[in-house]
């Protein structure tokens, strides 16, 4: 298996299918998709088992945890993290992803670009690395040891990768956007966090 992808998801119903579609879409099959469903009350759950996911029904109330338990099960080389709302920018991402990190001899962490508000694009070179899970490609093995910790699941971002990068690992940085990260959309956490 070379991918695993994991989201951690709460109560997604009405916008979780335009993330799912994006892998589903993916002309890259050597992967398996995994959905935390942390505290959901809705039809999460139901939908992604539509898409063929792995799923798990979780308690933590904390996405940082829901990812942990993604941990858990992932069986693949690289790691992918989503967040429930975000998708990815076309269908040739993992082959082109795939491709990349053989050319590289596979690297610990790729970081890549990413759009988000529509026209914001964040390139990582010159280790611009926004403490986010959902803009990199880490290796299993390299990440095994690794798990969020602490109360608070923006810190959990930071402290992971403080984490990872403390580890010495071979970075690739990559001018590629490959991922919409959907900021500030209408009752997510970035908008509840930005008002």
């Amino acid at each position: 298996m070379r991918f695993s992808i994991i989201i951690p998801a709460y109560n997604a119903e009405d916008h979780i299918r335009k993330t799912l579609d994006s892998v589903k879409m993916q002309t890259f099959t050597d992967y398996e998709l995994i959905v935390v469903c942390d505290s959901c009350t809705d039809n999460t759950r139901k939908i992604a088992k539509e898409y063929g996911a792995i799923t798990r029904a979780a308690n933590f109330h904390h996405s940082g945890y829901a990812r942990n338990a993604g941990l858990e099960f992932a069986n693949g080389d690289y790691i992918l993290f989503m967040d429930d709302d975000d998708w990815y920018l076309h269908e040739y991402v993992l082959e082109i992803l795939d491709a990349k990190l053989k050319q590289e001899c596979d690297p610990d962490i790729l970081f890549f670009a990413f759009i988000f508000k529509n026209t914001a694009y964040v390139n990582p070179e010159g280790h611009n690395y926004l403490p986010a899970f959902w803009n990199k490609v880490w290796k299993r093995r390299f990440i095994n040891h690794i798990r969020v910790e602490g109360a608070d699941p923006y810190e959990g971002d930071v402290e992971f990768q403080e984490k990872a990068l403390s580890d010495n690992p071979r970075i690739v940085e990559w001018n590629m956007p490959l991922y919409y990260y959907n900021y500030m959309r209408p009752g997510s956490m970035s908008d509840k966090r930005g008002s």
